[in-house]
């Protein structure tokens, strides 16, 4: 397991590492040295290539005057460039020492690599003027592009605030931060590094799991053992949009559960016969024993929002006693009639909201919450004692102690029912006696890598829910 860092947080190792006796002029150098590695690999595969560093005024144009110099030093062909006209100190420090060509102006040629050390991690608003032009430069100029801890433009949400620098790979220093990973981080990064530059994390970050943590929830099964050994899942569905109960339950039997229940409305269940055999399918018009003794239920795919449904949920959460997944309509139900009712529940809750579901719920703009995910996400878990899972192309799960950001995925589940899918693969993860926040990384983590899978094999257009259901059983295997 890896953890990933708010810039905040990396701001306090920072300060620790330089209490502690390590010299902050000594971390620039080290960042710079590991920076200069990445690029002389990059020029290696030019064959006899050129390198522009784009340094600013700050600590990161330290980094890249620190790895402009060991470059110059050893032959290599650099050059910076930089319009800054103030200097933080230590910058000022090590481009007094840097003995190369810098220029003052975007150059006409090319260089085969550029690397960005515009902006840090301090950046809070748009790149303006001559700085935003430098970086809509660098994302036009052709060459390779290396950013020096983080893409130049990047809020730490992994927002672009504007213009920002699209990277094919980023050097990042000391520990991995969450903004290369979450929303807009994932695509401007490229490939990212993290450089070990003497400064320490702890696990406070958000965990970003790996295929050995989740494999370790996939054990291999006794022989002598039989379908009430791994637990039941209900899909309680019906009401508006049929095929959302169908795709959770799908994904649900393949989640490793002994009993997948199709519980849905008389309106539904003639369209429902035959769909599923492998599934349990029951007519149902009010709660009842049997839905309750299921270890797990999945509710509002499909459902369409109503009062009739903040009825069941109200009542669920009174009287249900094993873990319960609200989604979609059940979610927008909620923020229709009220999110008071989550404050008092007998039963373990997990919400799957996407950020407009999301929201609703918190009555806070979508801009607002993706500009911290993780702490929106976190928030709302403490508050209401429940587990979240604020999906994106990075999901975000909290429960008020633990964080995780998921890893996997792909623009292929970049479509209807995918989130369905992921609801009916939760409730039947939760049968099989997982706890909330672990199932729901293992969940989200087996969609995302089915979702790779299925874009592999496809295309990134072509795939449909049914196609990700039908790769689940890859995705765990590939653990």
């Amino acid at each position: 397991m890896k953890y990933a860092y708010s810039n905040e947080q990396m701001r306090r190792f920072d300060e620790a590492a330089i209490a502690a006796g390590t010299p902050s002029l000594t971390l620039m150098e080290r960042a710079g040295e590991a920076l200069a590695r990445a690029v002389k690999e990059a020029l290696a595969r030019t064959e006899g290539g050129d390198a522009l560093f784009v340094c600013g005024g700050g600590n990161n144009g330290g980094d890249g005057f620190v790895a402009a110099r060991i470059l110059h030093e050893a032959g290599e062909d650099v050059a910076a460039l930089c319009i800054a006209e103030k200097f933080s100190e230590d910058c000022a420090a090590v481009r007094a020492k840097y003995r190369g060509e810098v220029l003052g102006r975007m150059p006409r040629r090319r260089y085969a690599v550029v690397v960005d050390c515009l902006f840090g991690t301090g950046l809070s608003r748009p790149a303006e003027g001559e700085n935003a032009a430098l970086i809509g430069w660098m994302n036009a100029c052709g060459a390779y592009v290396i950013a020096c801890d983080i893409p130049s433009g990047l809020s730490s949400g992994g927002i672009a605030l504007g213009p920002c620098v699209c990277a094919d790979e980023t050097v990042t220093m000391g520990q991995l931060k969450e903004c290369l990973i979450l929303s807009d981080g994932a695509d401007n990064a490229g490939k990212v590094t993290v450089a070990d530059i003497g400064i320490a994390g702890d696990e406070s970050g958000a965990e970003i799991w790996e295929d050995a943590d989740v494999k370790t929830f996939f054990p291999k099964r006794r022989s002598n053992t039989h379908k009430g050994t791994y637990g039941s899942a209900c899909i309680l569905a019906g009401g508006a949009y049929s095929g959302a109960s169908f795709l959770a339950a799908g994904a649900c039997l393949k989640s490793g559960a002994g009993y997948t229940k199709l519980c849905v409305t008389g309106e539904l269940y003639p369209h429902a016969i035959g769909k599923l055999p492998a599934a349990i399918l029951r007519e149902v018009k009010a709660l009842d024993g049997d839905i309750l003794a299921s270890d797990a239920i999945a509710v509002g795919m499909g459902s369409g929002v109503s009062e009739r449904l903040y009825v069941y949920i109200a009542e669920l959460l009174t009287n249900y006693t094993g873990t319960l997944v609200l989604d979609a309509d059940a979610l927008n139900t909620i923020s229709a009639y009220g999110t008071e009712l989550l404050a008092k529940h007998a039963c373990r809750v997990i919400l799957t909201p996407h950020p407009k579901e999301f929201s609703r719920l918190t009555e806070r703009p979508v801009k607002e919450i993706l500009s911290d995910p993780v702490g929106a996400a976190q928030a709302f878990a403490r508050r209401y004692g429940v587990t979240v899972l604020l999906k994106n192309n990075r999901s975000v799960i909290a429960d008020g102690t633990r964080v995780a950001v998921n890893p996997t995925g792909s623009p292929a589940l970049a479509k209807g029912g995918s989130g369905d899918v992921l609801s009916g693969l939760l409730a039947g993860t939760c049968a099989r006696g997982i706890a909330p926040f672990e199932a729901a990384c293992v969940a989200s983590y087996l969609l995302g890598r089915a979702g790779e899978i299925a874009a592999e094999e496809m295309g990134e257009y072509a795939p449909d829910p049914s196609d990700i259901i039908a790769r689940l059983a890859k995705a765990q295997c590939s653990l």
